[in-house]
């Protein structure tokens, strides 16, 4: 996948080309101006997500070239308890520039590590440069770096932030607040050794602008992350990092905020630490 790839929009909910979302009330545009039109209007929003949220293509453009991770498909069968619930346990007690680090040698603290990562990897602060080279210091395995670094610092160019509303250094207008959130909602591991793990981390997204007369809104997303670690340095760290779209729910017909409604939860609803 290359910077430029496009991504066809799904047909709509239950098939025919038409979403659920429900307006503010009063015939107000969404966030001020952005409403939501047609399927022309859905389909150059999703496309705008597709190509930036969490990294979809920086990070692909990242590790061209190395394998992406083959998941199960799903036998039909019910999970098993230990692998819905939470273990309870404290996943780490240190950090790094904010994000968690110290986690545990066994596949739980594997987990651990790619949802908190993949929090890491979808936030705002991956289109500054200085923070964005100390998020890939504390997640990325010491070999491989400098190699994410050059990749990424030749994907978030000036025409990459325009697409996603920010100004070409990748600070947010004024008036407007950035969005860029990753929430994990499950984890599992695929494979694994003593020293190694891929584990996928299935995620719901926010990225878009919150102001008033916005043109790209705060949209959300669903997406499926791969992440193969290794245990280095006495921590778990990215060794290759890709993502799919989906598994996604039906739409469902929640209203959509105003723009001040988005910017103050933004602004006052803190992240979590995540642990499996």
């Amino acid at each position: 996948m290359s910077l430029g790839d496009e991504h066809e929009a799904s047909g709509g909910y239950g098939g025919t080309g038409q979403t659920r979302t429900r307006l503010p009330e009063g015939g107000g545009d969404v966030y001020g101006g952005a409403r939501r039109g047609g399927r022309s209007s859905s389909r150059s929003l999703i496309t705008v997500v597709g190509v930036v949220v969490l990294l979809i293509a920086a990070i692909a453009f990242a590790n061209r070239g190395g394998g992406d991770s083959s998941s199960d498909s799903g036998s039909g069968s019910k999970p098993d308890a230990a692998s819905t619930a939470a273990s309870g346990t404290k996943p780490v007690r240190t950090t790094a520039g904010g994000i968690p680090t110290g986690f545990a040698h066994d596949q739980q603290g594997a987990q651990s590590a790619a949802a908190n990562y993949s929090v890491a990897l979808g936030s705002s602060d991956m289109f500054n440069k200085t923070r964005r080279d100390a998020i890939l210091q504390a997640v990325i395995t010491p070999s491989r770096v400098a190699g994410f670094e050059s990749k990424l610092d030749q994907a978030y160019t000036p025409e990459f932030n325009k697409n996603v509303g920010l100004n070409e250094d990748g600070s947010t207008p004024s008036g407007y607040t950035f969005v860029s959130r990753t929430s994990p909602i499950g984890t599992k591991v695929t494979a694994s050794s003593e020293n190694n793990a891929t584990v996928e981390v299935w995620c719901s997204g926010l990225l878009g602008l919150a102001g008033e007369n916005s043109t790209n809104p705060v949209t959300n997303s669903w997406f499926t992350i791969t992440i193969k670690l290794e245990w280095t340095g006495g921590d778990w760290k990215i060794v290759t990092h890709s993502q799919k779209e989906g598994p996604a729910p039906v739409p469902g017909d929640d209203k959509a905020s105003n723009a001040d409604d988005m910017a103050k939860a933004v602004e006052e609803y803190g992240g979590f630490t995540y642990a499996r």
